[in-house]
């Protein structure tokens, strides 16, 4: 039998580069045009970011575009307590 895939969605994958490069919601927001509370619904998941506006967002995060629609398994026993 074969274990189910988890995925990261791109709302994690824009938290995940957010926090790796130590910006706030409202720093980010700011360096992207956007206030923090559109980062937050794009971290929630209630909606996402215009996708032309990926490539300034990528370069922010020190990542590729590609990244954002990159598959990766995770383990679904892992909690993070840090979120």
């Amino acid at each position: 039998m074969t274990m189910p895939t988890y995925h990261i969605t791109i709302a994690d994958k824009i938290k995940v580069y957010r926090n790796e490069n130590d910006l706030s919601l409202k720093d980010f927001g700011k360096l992207i045009g956007v206030s923090a509370q559109a980062v937050c619904k794009w971290e929630q998941n209630t909606c996402y970011p215009d996708i032309i506006f990926l490539p300034h967002h990528a370069q922010i995060l020190e990542c590729t575009i590609d990244d954002f629609f990159k598959k990766y398994e995770v383990d679904k026993n892992y909690i993070d307590v840090n979120t």
